[in-house]
């Protein structure tokens, strides 16, 4: 059965960090390129990474530039969002998903093939 299992959402305060987890079973990943969206209630999903198929690219919109990492555990046929630094406004509904377009000029799931069930991260004092 083809998978893929996100994990790692919590609650958090302002200003602490997240590790989020983009799980494969029944396929890898390795050959994908994997991008992280998120989406908060009453507003419109929003891709917010993403790790080229061949790991020379990384994107990052705007509003997690320099707070957000991602990066791809081969081994794991994992792909994980580092998270630090974390603003109210980070709270969503996070989900990961492969074959997305991953450019510097935008990250779209037009092209998406597989998606989580999502993980919520929620930041609040």
């Amino acid at each position: 059965q083809l998978r893929l299992v996100e994990s790692g959402g919590d609650l958090v305060q302002p200003g602490g960090s997240l590790r989020l987890s983009c799980a494969a079973s029944g396929f890898t990943l390795n050959p994908l390129s994997v991008g992280w969206f998120r989406q908060a209630p009453g507003r419109e999903r929003e891709g917010i990474s993403c790790i080229s198929s061949s790991n020379s690219r990384t994107v990052y919109a705007d509003s997690v530039k320099g707070r957000f990492t991602i990066y791809r555990d081969k081994a794991k046929n994992t792909v994980y969002l580092q998270m630090t630094d974390l603003k109210r406004e980070d709270t969503a509904l996070y989900y990961c998903a492969t074959n997305v377009v991953c450019l510097l000029t935008g990250i779209k799931s037009t092209t998406a093939t597989s998606w989580g069930q999502g993980t919520q991260v929620t930041v609040s004092s």
